[in-house]
């Protein structure tokens, strides 16, 4: 056991610096790569909990200020409110249902050569607020589709920088005639780095990619629920506003 311990400690050295300038071109490509792939994940995460604050905050205020604008039927202050709070999802929802229907009870009021005929406005007030969700839930999922790819494929490449250390530990080992653990060391310790950092990266890119896709479908049910409120609104009182 003591001339094994030798041998490594003659042939290798482990600390972070010393691994590095035994690595091949290719392992320290392989490194950087993952290096890059970490910090895009982790901007990325950074870049969603900020704008997922912001969104959570904003709509519960702007929700609380929406029930009492329609139990006053003050409309156009809740158009306002809905552009004062633009970074919630709901807010854009709601706000874009509401200058649909202040509209479309405009043109309803309107005869004459330019006047647009009877529609339905309650239809006219959910297509819109159908088209504004979809474009939220595309915004609230910005940045997703980054963070599982990289969470996806940073094992994988952690795996080819272990398999190309493993190639050199063995081509190591047949160029020194068979001679001792000290041949293949670095290669072989080059590749557990290779793999040890590809997990490193992969598995917080994957908790959250998991995390926020929740926090998403969180904020679809909510503008879902505010949206058939105030369509429940249009239909039993908008008339009226």
């Amino acid at each position: 056991m003591e001339t094994l311990s030798i041998l490594i400690a003659e042939g290798s050295d482990f600390s972070l610096t010393g691994m590095w300038e035994q690595m091949g071109m290719f392992a320290k490509g392989v490194m950087i790569f993952l290096v890059a792939m970490f910090v895009v994940a982790l901007a990325i995460i950074i870049e969603r909990l900020r704008a997922y604050g912001r969104a959570k905050r904003q709509s519960i205020n702007y929700i609380m200020l929406l029930r009492t604008y329609l139990q006053e039927r003050k409309m156009q202050e809740a158009v306002a409110a809905a552009q004062q709070h633009g970074d919630s999802p709901v807010a854009k929802v709601v706000g874009a249902g509401l200058r649909e229907y202040l509209e479309g009870l405009e043109a309803l009021r309107e005869e004459g050569p330019d006047d647009v005929g009877d529609f339905d406005l309650v239809d006219a007030v959910n297509r819109q607020m159908e088209r504004a969700k979809e474009r939220e839930t595309a915004n609230l999922k910005r940045g997703l589709t980054w963070l599982a790819t990289v969470g996806s494929t940073a094992p994988f490449v952690g795996l080819l920088g272990t398999v190309v250390g493993i190639i050199n530990s063995f081509q190591g080992l047949s160029s020194d005639g068979g001679g001792g653990l000290a041949a293949v060391s670095g290669g072989i310790s080059e590749a557990l780095v290779a793999t040890a950092v590809g997990l490193l990266v992969a598995i917080p890119a994957v908790m959250m990619f998991n995390a926020f896709n929740a926090r998403v479908e969180s904020y679809q049910i909510d503008m879902n629920d505010v949206a058939s409120e105030l369509v429940d609104f249009v239909l039993k009182e908008g008339r009226y506003t």
